[in-house]
This record gives structure tokens, C-alpha cells and sequence, in this order.
């Protein structure tokens, strides 16, 4: 008996295309564009749960941040920049601060000894070159710390003025997803969120400084109408540490792009 063979060709399975991260970022940043700065943070850490840090200063304006992130989950990894550099009154306020919020692991980054002897070795750098020294001192040490994570979070604002007046609620950087819950709030809306909760201030706040960083390179501000960062490398064109520009050489700054 005879049988028919015939062959039945299967079309091949369209090949679907995994979301990129900066897809993720988009549709992130669509839905929290307008949202509170409660409601981001509560987002990033359902998507992304202990793949999520949150990056502070423990500067002038970081009690906002570190508060809400608090109520969210006191657990949340808070990286801390610690560049030797520092203003005493500013470790004395992480220290505090963590202790008020209840927060349980902050993480203090430090530059490598070896990057300090080979690049530094004299603690002047600050004087000739800001922007290496601040390579050295934040810019690789958080790169390295960050490499357990899939997203980070910023207290950045457009307010602040500069490449930030175009920054997005969440961005795309590097690989990763970064969340700047903040971008939308203005200074009356953080000086309210922080009288609300009565939150301490910096102790550098009431001495004139808006913004507080390395004190090599941070000065008071005497205009109370001047730009919230002016006291930040005062005179030069430096308006960035780098932990916020773009890594690749020719690549465009990743330090807020347009909504």
C-alpha cells in the first residue's frame, strides 16, 4: 500500500525582540513623568527590589530624598561618597541623618589606594586638574559600586539649572536605568516637604552654602537670587562632578535629556 508523503513546511517562529533598556526607560519615564516623588520611588523598587541604590550626598538638599526612600524601604542600598575630601560637619550629618531615617545600609565608597598613590599622591590634585580628581575620588568608585545594581536613584532637579533643566523623571545611562524622582520639585516644594516632616538640616545650610560638596572646591554663596550650585567649583566652567556625564569618549553628556 501506497502511501502519500508530503512534507509540511513550518514557517519559521517570528523572533520576538526582547525591550531594551531604553525602552524600559521610556515607558518608565511616560508613565512617572507627572507622578510624586513617593510614587517613582515606590515603582523603582517594585521593578527592580535589591537590584535598586539609591545615590546620596548627604548634601544640603539629600534629607528629601533619603526621607522618602525611607518610607519605601528603610533596607534600600544608600551609597555614600565618602572622598576624603569632605566637609567634617557633612560625615557628622550621614551619620545622623541614617540614625534619624532608620536607614541600614548605607555604604560609604571610597577611592582606591592605588588610584590615590598613582594619581594623587599629594592630596592636591583639586588644585590642577578638578576633573580628575574628581575621576578618581566619585566617578570610579561609584562605577564600581553600582555594578551589583540594574537602576540607581538621583536627587537631582531641574531647578538646579544647566544640562538639568531638561532632565527626565527616569533615564536611561550606561546600561542601567536611573530614577530622578525629584526632577519636577522646586525649592518651595522641598523647603514644605522638609518643615512637613521636620526634617535637619545640613549644618553648612545656615553657614551660606545652598549646595555642599568637597570642600576644596565649594565656596559659600552670598546672592540669595544666585544659581543653587554656584558655590560648586566657583569660576570655572565645571558644573558636573561626572558621575552624571556619559562614560564614552565623544559620547553626549547623560546629565538630563529632553522630555
Amino acid at each position: 500500500m501506497a502511501y502519500d508523503q508530503t512534507t509540511t513546511e513550518l514557517e519559521p517562529t517570528a523572533v520576538r525582540q526582547q525591550p531594551t533598556t531604553a525602552d524600559l526607560a521610556a515607558r518608565l519615564d511616560a508613565e512617572l513623568r507627572d507622578a510624586h516623588p513617593l510614587t517613582v520611588l515606590r515603582k523603582a523598587y517594585e521593578t527592580f527590589g535589591d537590584k535598586l541604590a539609591l545615590v546620596s550626598s548627604f548634601g544640603a538638599e539629600s534629607a528629601v530624598l533619603l526621607h522618602l526612600a525611607s518610607q519605601v524601604s528603610k533596607d534600600i542600598p544608600v551609597l555614600f561618597l565618602d572622598t576624603g575630601m569632605l566637609f567634617g560637619q557633612t560625615l557628622d550629618y550621614r551619620k545622623s541623618l541614617a540614625a534619624k531615617l532608620g536607614l541600614t545600609d548605607v555604604r560609604d565608597l571610597r577611592p582606591a589606594y592605588t588610584d590615590l598613590a598613582v594619581t594623587d599622591p599629594k592630596s592636591d590634585l583639586w588644585r590642577t586638574d578638578t576633573d580628575a580628581c574628581c575621576h578618581i575620588r566619585k566617578v570610579l568608585p561609584l562605577d564600581r559600586a553600582l555594578g551589583e545594581f540594574a537602576a540607581w536613584t538621583t536627587g537631582r532637579k531641574r531647578f538646579h539649572g544647566g544640562d538639568r533643566l531638561r532632565l527626565r523623571v527616569v533615564e536611561e545611562t550606561q546600561g542601567q536605568i536611573k530614577f530622578n524622582p525629584l526632577a519636577n520639585w522646586g525649592k518651595a516644594e522641598l523647603d514644605s516637604y522638609v518643615a512637613e516632616h521636620d526634617l535637619p538640616a545640613h549644618p553648612l545650610v545656615s553657614q551660606g552654602f545652598p549646595s555642599v560638596g568637597c570642600w576644596p572646591c565649594t565656596k559659600p554663596v552670598d546672592d540669595p537670587n544666585a544659581d543653587v550650585r554656584a558655590g560648586r567649583w566657583a569660576g570655572q566652567d565645571k558644573t558636573e562632578c561626572g558621575i552624571h556625564v556619559a562614560r564614552a569618549p565623544g559620547a553626549a553628556p547623560n546629565v538630563g535629556e529632553g522630555i
